[in-house]
């Protein structure tokens, strides 16, 4: 990732600190809950991985389709979740990442050597642009809807307010779920700025 390297390195942090919490809630009683920390689990660390600077580790050309490929099998994989379920929420959320990161691992893999930028200064790319505003929108309104969660749960007798029949504690806690994606979502919005 281009730009500064201080902030690519807490980029860094906060992704693979999201990833390793995704992977924790995967221990959840709730077998929904298990699958979408699993695709978030996947998310967080691929853009840590992509969020470190490319003064640090610059990646070999090839590696940028194989981590296209892996983004969109896990495309596939939400698109037949989505599919499955016939519900947009969560499942399409999920979906538009892994598109996004296809994108720009196929970006990055065009790209000359040493840069990082697909387009000559021109303007914005429309998919990068469509891209920004999606994720821009979605953690505006995540952040909205965490904050009534966090006040409603506050007073739920000290246990933290679990998410039902078979949650197992702190790693099933919704609200901690919400501050993940919230946490995706910056990270998405800060990666497509340096497109």
């Amino acid at each position: 990732m281009p730009g500064p390297v201080s902030a690519a390195w807490l980029l860094v942090a906060l992704c693979a600190a999201t990833g390793a919490y995704c992977l924790l809630r995967m221990r959840s009683g709730v077998e929904e809950q298990r699958r979408a920390a699993g695709g978030e689990a996947l998310m967080g660390f691929g853009m840590a991985v992509m969020a470190v600077p490319a003064t640090v580790l610059a990646p070999p050309r090839w590696a940028w389709p194989v981590y296209a490929a892996v983004f969109a099998a896990a495309a596939l994989r939400a698109l037949w979740a989505l599919w499955a379920a016939r519900a947009g929420g969560h499942h399409l959320h999920h979906l538009i990442g892994t598109a996004a990161m296809v994108y720009m691992a196929l970006v990055m893999a065009a790209s000359p050597a040493g840069h990082h930028h697909a387009h000559t200064g021109a303007g914005v790319p429309l998919v990068t642009g469509a891209l920004l505003l999606y994720f821009t929108a979605y953690v505006l309104l995540s952040g909205a809807r965490l904050v009534p969660a966090a006040v409603a749960t506050g007073g739920a007798g000290g246990t933290g307010g679990t998410a039902g029949p078979g949650a197992s504690g702190w790693g099933d806690r919704p609200e901690l779920a919400r501050a993940c994606r919230l946490s995706m979502g910056i990270g998405m919005v800060a990666m497509l700025l340096t497109m």
